[in-house]
């Protein structure tokens, strides 16, 4: 088993900082969450990574206008896709595999978790300040495949995405569970669409109530990292592949989404220090 974890550490030898973004219930956005975390972390000088383990519904690739990009071999693996020319953010997901774009995955748990596996272990990195673990909805076996394979490199912990409703806060409180049975130290809550801020007289409608995130953080006792309202250009730029950290500065998104990066880089120097 350590040959098998010193082999694999080559190429995660330079990764700085693993962590995953989970959440118990799909179409909460987590891709999302996951793309803007990885732009304002670049915008801090930061190299990122993102590793889209979503295998059923790999969204990564689009929201970074790149799903046309091929996969290529080196020496020690995979070359991830870079998203730009300074190779700031790179991407490895099924979605660049599959022959079609419409190309359902339909695979039982053992190849879902051997692919994980090969992607924990074959994907040639390089050095990074951060690795973002994208992952599907749940507490099935991609998520304890996933855990399991990266626990030789440490993660540095889970950040958990809900939406305000009950129903989507209910999940993540198994996920909660999830965490504390595999020793995954949860970083804390976001709550997205948390509210509509209008365009043009900046009223906030909670369409979805509100806070419900942010109870149950301090109900379980992890840090809330902030509210992310639903915003048009965030969903446009998403559509579209196009940076919105860069691009909407004035936004009422941006603000949440630069302040979660900023606690992520503050954490890290703290425990660093």
């Amino acid at each position: 088993m350590e040959e098998v974890a010193a082999g694999e550490k080559s190429n995660l030898a330079g990764v700085r900082h693993i962590l995953l973004v989970l959440s118990g219930k799909g179409g909460v956005g987590k891709s999302t969450i996951s793309t803007e975390l990885a732009l304002s972390l670049r915008h801090s000088g930061k190299k990122v990574g993102i590793l889209d383990v979503d295998l059923c519904g790999p969204s990564i690739p689009r929201m970074f206008r790149v799903q046309d990009n091929d996969v290529h071999q080196c020496d020690s693996g995979w070359v991830p896709v870079f998203v730009d020319q300074d190779k700031s953010i790179s991407l490895m997901s099924i979605g660049f595999l599959l022959e079609k774009p419409d190309d359902a995955v339909v695979w039982r748990g053992p190849k879902k978790n051997a692919l994980i596996k090969q992607f924990v272990a074959d994907v040639a990195w390089g050095d990074l300040d951060f690795l973002i673990v994208d992952t599907p909805p749940g507490t099935s076996d991609e998520h304890i495949s996933t855990v399991e394979a990266l626990r030789p490199y440490k993660p540095l912990g889970a950040i958990l995405v809900t939406t305000p409703q009950a129903v989507s806060v209910g999940d993540v409180r198994r996920e909660l569970t999830f965490c504390k049975k595999t020793g995954l130290r949860v970083l804390g809550i976001v709550e997205n669409m948390s509210g509509f801020v209008c365009p043009h007289c900046s009223e906030c409608t909670n369409i979805f109530s509100k806070g419900g995130g942010e109870e149950l953080a301090k109900h379980a006792g992890v840090p809330f990292l902030g509210c992310v309202p639903l915003d048009p250009q965030l969903s446009q730029s998403l559509e579209e592949g196009r940076d919105f950290i860069q691009e909407f500065p004035k936004s009422s998104a941006f603000p949440a989404l630069t302040h979660i990066a900023q606690q992520i880089l503050d954490g890290t120097s703290q425990r660093s220090s």
